[in-house]
């Protein structure tokens, strides 16, 4: 099972950044979908997630910023940055999910940063 992150980089705030997370190994329909963040010297918090039916969850401090969306087909999930602050600098990971035999899996992460 792979997860392979893409897409952070270096942005000035007010900027757009398209992350995206290429699955392997696992049946993607299966699983839910989430994006987390972790800053230095900070917990990793949730992000954003999308349901295996598609219904979107997001942190109050990105909701209006950013938008998750899956592709099955391609067994992608990407998350579209816009408006970006500088306290949305952090590594970004993609994690999925099976709630029904438990099973998770975490990208590589890839880093985000937004300078003032």
């Amino acid at each position: 099972v792979q997860l392979q992150a893409s897409g952070g980089g270096l942005v000035q705030a007010g900027g757009s950044l398209r992350l995206s997370c290429a699955a392997s190994g696992i049946i993607f329909s299966m699983y839910a979908m989430r994006w987390y963040r972790q800053a230095p010297g900070k917990q990793r918090e949730l992000v954003a997630s999308i349901s295996r039916l598609g219904t979107t969850n997001y942190a109050w401090s990105v909701k209006g910023r950013f938008t998750i969306s899956t592709e099955n087909a391609k067994k992608m999930v990407t998350l579209q940055m816009n408006n970006l602050k500088p306290e949305d600098t952090a590594v970004y990971y993609c994690n999925a999910m099976n709630y029904g035999s438990l099973e998770e899996y975490w990208g590589q992460g890839t880093q985000v940063t937004v300078s003032s």
